[in-house]
């Protein structure tokens, strides 16, 4: 307990400020903008799972300050420059696509709106399930491979720019035409945001999961590379045996049936946001609020 007191009053020491000035707060409320528009745009990103990483590093190296672990102490000062080093060739696609963002408008603009207040609609539509149900299971009769990726929180944008913009209604025609043999965009993945193929022929990082049967082929890799550096939901059809898989985390699950695919789907269709979510409760209550009055 002594040690934890210690902690905490050398740190109000530290923290105890002069008398403020009116440049010392405008200050405070432009640094406190760029770190929320800063942490607003890592989680749309890969990045968004080390920045809670992080943080729990940061909180395992108080409780060794607070402890006086001194070995654990020295190796997280010895090491931090290693790792920042790291985390920018790691993620050096990120900072470039947030180099090259700067100063356009589809960065500029969000942040002078801090809340989206409008409350976004359900991931897609019924019709969209049953289309998307309806398509994997016609190519997996015919043994046409596919490969269809579907964006949830994390942004596919990085995995879209390598192959060609379609921005098409999701139809089953449509899935079933761009997978046929000898077509030019049967070859690689489609992406899918909400209701919409946002792209096709797309390039997907290959897992190195060793523990992956090995009968399993590059498209079967793909789809959990995929999902090991996303939150995306992705149908594998398979091109030698005709059955149907999903990948998601990391985890691939073989031979489903329309059944459990249409039930997966549908968590995905109504899982909603943190955010709509406050929206959702906070109209509740005022409904309600209303209603008594």
């Amino acid at each position: 307990m002594e040690s934890i007191k210690t902690f905490i009053q050398d740190y109000l020491v530290r923290l105890s400020l002069p008398q403020l000035k009116i440049t010392d707060i405008i200050e405070i409320f432009l640094l406190a903008f760029l770190i929320y528009s800063v942490i607003k745009w890592v989680k749309t990103t890969r990045a968004w799972s080390l920045m809670k990483g992080l943080v729990i590093l940061f909180a395992f190296w108080v409780i060794a300050y607070i402890f006086k672990f001194n070995v654990i102490i020295w190796i997280f000062v010895n090491t931090i420059n290693v790792g920042i080093i790291a985390l920018i060739i790691v993620f050096q696609p990120e900072f470039r696509k947030a180099l090259e963002q700067l100063g356009q408008r589809s960065i500029i603009s969000p942040m002078f709106y801090l809340s989206d207040t409008k409350e976004k609609p359900e991931r897609f539509s019924d019709e969209t399930l049953n289309e998307l149900v309806r398509a994997t299971f016609e190519l997996a009769k015919t043994k046409t491979g596919a490969l269809m990726v579907i964006e949830q929180e994390v942004s596919l944008g990085e995995f879209e720019r390598t192959g060609i913009s379609l921005d098409a209604v999701l139809s089953s025609q449509l899935l079933i035409n761009i997978f046929e043999h000898n077509t030019p965009l049967h070859d690689g993945a489609i992406t899918i945001r909400g209701n919409r193929i946002t792209a096709a022929t797309c390039y997907l990082p290959l897992s190195d999961n060793m523990r992956l049967s090995k009968d399993l082929g590059t498209r079967h890799r793909a789809a959990v590379g995929i999902s090991e550096v996303t939150d995306s939901f992705t149908i594998i059809v398979s091109e030698e045996t005709g059955k149907v898989s999903i990948a998601k985390g990391g985890q691939l699950i073989r031979s489903v049936d329309g059944d459990y695919l249409r039930a997966k789907l549908l968590e995905i269709q109504k899982k909603v946001p943190g955010e709509v979510k406050k929206i959702r409760l906070w109209r509740g209550k005022r409904k309600n609020e209303k209603g008594n009055n």
